[in-house]
């Protein structure tokens, strides 16, 4: 499944994943791990520079697809947080935006 290709959607009453299925979408996103109901990734820069360029482009990311993550900003790092509350636990649209997040940094 070529999660870039997708969009999100709305996930009210909706479940979240398995865990098979959140371990094969794990594959393709390197450096991701799951926390509790979190998927995460710590994404490190040179700069508080850098650091910035790519948190306001996740910003927008995340207002096209109108799901947000929650982030921690450093200077030369940022941690990423996803997870859908609304579903209690990750859903596709997690692995949407983190394939998209990893999308900024030519890693997919």
């Amino acid at each position: 499944m070529n999660l870039l290709a997708l969009h999100c959607e709305a996930q009210h009453g909706k479940s979240p994943l398995d865990s098979s299925t959140i371990n094969q979408f794990l594959t393709t996103l390197p450096g991701w791990e799951v926390k509790g109901i979190e998927l995460c990734k710590t994404f490190r820069f040179d700069d508080y520079y850098q650091t910035m360029a790519f948190v306001n482009a996740l910003a927008w990311i995340a207002h096209q697809e109108d799901h947000h993550p929650d982030m921690s900003v450093h200077y030369n790092r940022a941690v990423v947080h996803f997870s859908t509350h609304d579903a209690g636990g990750l859903t596709l649209n997690d692995f949407i935006c983190a394939a998209k997040t990893e999308a900024l940094q030519g890693r997919t």
